[in-house]
């Protein structure tokens, strides 16, 4: 499953750097769609789960793009340091935000689907 948990992360934060790179926003296609073909892999892979191991789910999934971006330490030192994130840091945290929103929604739907698509 680590193989699966490493390309899946490769990839949303390569996606979330393009988008950052272009100036595109996350919530718009293509990249949206990409994002969401990313989340419906770790989905089917059991990725996504709350007790998930390796751990997809949108606060698994942030926690680790924010961890390999620096962006967790970033904000350790500025709590400590009471100075304002660097607009990088900022971009990023916002990147990461709307990835976790979507993720969020997506995983809501997604475990309520049969709940609106059973037969009545």
């Amino acid at each position: 499953m680590q193989p699966l948990y490493e390309s899946i992360l490769n990839e949303v934060e390569a996606l979330v750097r393009a988008c950052e790179e272009q100036h595109r926003p996350m919530e718009m296609d293509p990249a949206r769609g990409e994002l969401f073909e990313l989340f419906v892999r770790a989905e089917k892979a059991g990725l996504t789960g709350e007790d998930a191991e390796p751990d997809l789910s949108a606060d698994g999934l942030c926690k680790a793009l924010a961890e390999r971006s620096g962006l967790k330490a970033a904000a350790r030192m500025s709590a400590e340091q009471q100075q304002n994130l660097s607009p990088a840091d900022v971009a990023r945290m916002r990147s990461l935000w709307s990835v976790l929103r979507m993720w969020m929604e997506w995983t809501y739907a997604w475990q309520r689907w049969p709940q609106f698509h059973s037969e009545r």
